[in-house]
């Protein structure tokens, strides 16, 4: 297996913001309603979560993204560990949309990460800490 480009740190960052975004929901209430219901946990278009996650992702370099890509895959169980170079090689041939419209269209994207880490034996307990 040919060694991460990707910085570990790189991973939990887009890992935090991922878990920001999940954890929103879809607005209650309708446009006029006299209740103001603003709230960072209320999902809306033109979130600056999302467009913040989506310019961290697309300001990656294009290998970072591929192993980006490469990481939830292994979360995911689509590839193995050892498998690293092959799921790597796949996300950059395969890759048809930007990267970050296809890793926020993937449900429980966060968790697939964090896991795809795990497998990969990447300890970023100290990491995580940083970002709490």
């Amino acid at each position: 297996m040919a060694e991460m480009q990707i910085s570990a740190r790189r991973v939990v960052h887009v890992i935090f913001r991922a878990r920001e975004m999940e954890a929103k929901v879809g607005r209650w209430d309708s446009p006029g309603d006299s209740i103001d219901s603003d709230s960072i946990l209320s999902s809306r278009r033109g979130d600056a979560t999302e467009t913040e996650l989506r310019e961290f992702i697309g300001g990656l370099p294009e290998d970072q993204q591929a192993e980006l890509v490469a990481v939830m895959w292994i979360g995911r169980e689509t590839f193995e560990p050892e498998e690293w170079d092959e799921a790597v090689d796949t996300a950059v041939s395969e890759k048809t949309t930007p990267t970050a419209d296809y890793l926020l269209g993937i449900p429980m994207l966060s968790d697939y990460l964090e896991s795809g880490l795990e497998r990969l034996d990447v300890d970023v307990s100290e990491i995580e800490e940083d970002f709490l």
